[in-house]
């Protein structure tokens, strides 16, 4: 397997914080329900930190010291991000029950939750992908 599809969903991964993070940082994101600052921090924090020690393995795990250990280390990570990622998607489930209100709230990002929908379900199965990669030896 090519190498550089791990560094291209490395490189997608940093955008997917980078674009949560600018989308999320005032709280005033759509979706019908709040969310809390901390996941957004969170999700910043993880996800770079995470996706710096996976790329960092990737350049670097048979030549340099700790190679291997900050593979684990990041893909963990990782890991942690795509939860978190998932977690604020929750905002935008539908409120049920008798007061239940019906109140979503748009943004200029697309009108609703495709655009977070489709990178946070794509990073929740590149990272799947690259741990069975990494589990099965393939990178």
């Amino acid at each position: 397997m090519p190498i550089v599809v791990f560094y291209v969903l490395a490189v997608v991964g940093f955008v997917i914080v980078a674009l949560t993070r600018l989308r999320l940082h005032d709280g005033e994101a759509g979706g019908r329900h709040a969310y809390s600052p901390l996941l957004v921090h969170a999700h910043t924090i993880f996800g770079v930190l995470g996706l710096s020690l996976w790329t960092y393995f990737l350049v670097a795990h048979d030549k340099l010291p700790f190679g291997e250990v900050c593979g684990v280390l990041g893909l963990g990570l990782v890991w942690i991000t795509s939860v978190v990622g998932l977690a604020l998607l929750v905002r935008w489930l539908p409120s049920k029950g008798r007061h239940a209100a019906d109140d979503l709230a748009d943004d200029w990002w697309g009108n609703g939750a495709g655009l977070s929908l489709i990178a946070h379900l794509g990073m929740f199965f590149g990272t799947l992908f690259t741990t069975w990669a990494y589990v099965t030896g393939a990178i």
